[in-house]
C-alpha cells in the first residue's frame, strides 16, 4: 500500500485578508478546520507555514506542523521543503504527497479518496480533480482555471479562457453545447516528481495565464485528472468570502444538531 502525506501550505500574509489561516470560522481557526477534515481521509496530515503564530495555532489544537522557509513563491515548493523535513521527522518514506488548500474549510473529505486513486495507475506522476461546469457564470470566469483532458483523462492544457473555443456556437449556449471542465485546487505528486517539479525555472505558458502547473506540462510531465461530481467548496479569500463561510458553519451545525 502507497504512504501517503497530506500537506497543507499555509501563509500569514494575504493581501485582500491578513491572517487568513486564523481567521475564525465559528470557534475555530480556519487551519483547524482545513487539518480536522484533512485527518478524516489520511493518516498523516502537516501544516506547513513560516510563520510562528500559525505554528502556535496548530500546536495549540494538537495539529502536527513544520515550519519552512519564508521565501517560497508557491504552495508547490513550500510542500517540497515540508516533505523533506516530515520525512526525517515521522522517519519514514512517503509515496505520494498531497497539497490541500488551506482556504477551502468545507472541503469533501472523498476529494482526497479520489486523487489518491488515480496512482492505481503506476505510471502516473502528477494527479488533480476536475469537474464539469454547469453554469455560463463559472465558464467564463477568469478566476476559475479550465482544463482540456486527452482520452486517457491526461491535461492538454489548462487556461483562464473557455477551453476549447466554440467556433460555431454563440457563447451563451456554449455551456449546453459541449462538456467543459474546472480544475479544482487540490494537486498530488509522486514524491520523486515534487521534488524535480520544484527545480523548475518559471515557463512561457505558466506566466501568461499565471498557472502553475502550466510549467509542469511545457517541460513534459502529465497531469492526470481525475473527474469528480463534488462540486467546489467555500473558497476564502476576502472579508465577504469569511462572513459567508461563518453563515455555511452555522447552517451546517445547526443541521446537525436536528
Amino acid at each position: 500500500m502507497k504512504k501517503v502525506l497530506g500537506i497543507i501550505p499555509a501563509r500569514y500574509s494575504s493581501t485582500r485578508l491578513p491572517g487568513k489561516p486564523l481567521a475564525m470560522i465559528g470557534d475555530k481557526p480556519m487551519i483547524q478546520h482545513v487539518y480536522e477534515n484533512s485527518k478524516k481521509a489520511l493518516e498523516t496530515v502537516y501544516v506547513a507555514t513560516d510563520d510562528q503564530r500559525i505554528v502556535d495555532a496548530v500546536l495549540s489544537f494538537g495539529g502536527k506542523v513544520v515550519k519552512t522557509a519564508a521565501y517560497h513563491r508557491s504552495g508547490t515548493e513550500r510542500c517540497a521543503e515540508a516533505a523533506v523535513l516530515i520525512t526525517q521527522l515521522e522517519k519514514t518514506d512517503f509515496d505520494i504527497v498531497i497539497n490541500i488548500q488551506g482556504d477551502e474549510p468545507f472541503f469533501h473529505t472523498e476529494q482526497l479518496d479520489d486523487v489518491k486513486k488515480c496512482f492505481d495507475s503506476p505510471d502516473v506522476e502528477i494527479a488533480t480533480l476536475v469537474t464539469e461546469i454547469k453554469d455560463s457564470r463559472q465558464l467564463f470566469d477568469k478566476n476559475e482555471a479550465k482544463v482540456v483532458m486527452d482520452r486517457q483523462g491526461n491535461a492538454i492544457y489548462f487556461s483562464r479562457s473557455p477551453i476549447p473555443f466554440l467556433r460555431n456556437e454563440p457563447k451563451e449556449h456554449w455551456v449546453r453545447s459541449h462538456t467543459f471542465y474546472a480544475h479544482m485546487g487540490i494537486y498530488a505528486f509522486r514524491h520523486d516528481i515534487l521534488h524535480a517539479l520544484v527545480k523548475l525555472p518559471p515557463s512561457p505558458l505558466e506566466t501568461a495565464e499565471s498557472l502553475e502547473q502550466l510549467r509542469w506540462i511545457e517541460n513534459g510531465y502529465k497531469i492526470k485528472c481525475g473527474i469528480t461530481d463534488i462540486e467546489e467548496t467555500v473558497c476564502i479569500d476576502t472579508p465577504e468570502d469569511l462572513e459567508r463561510a461563518n453563515a455555511l458553519y452555522e447552517k451546517l451545525k445547526n443541521s446537525n444538531l436536528t
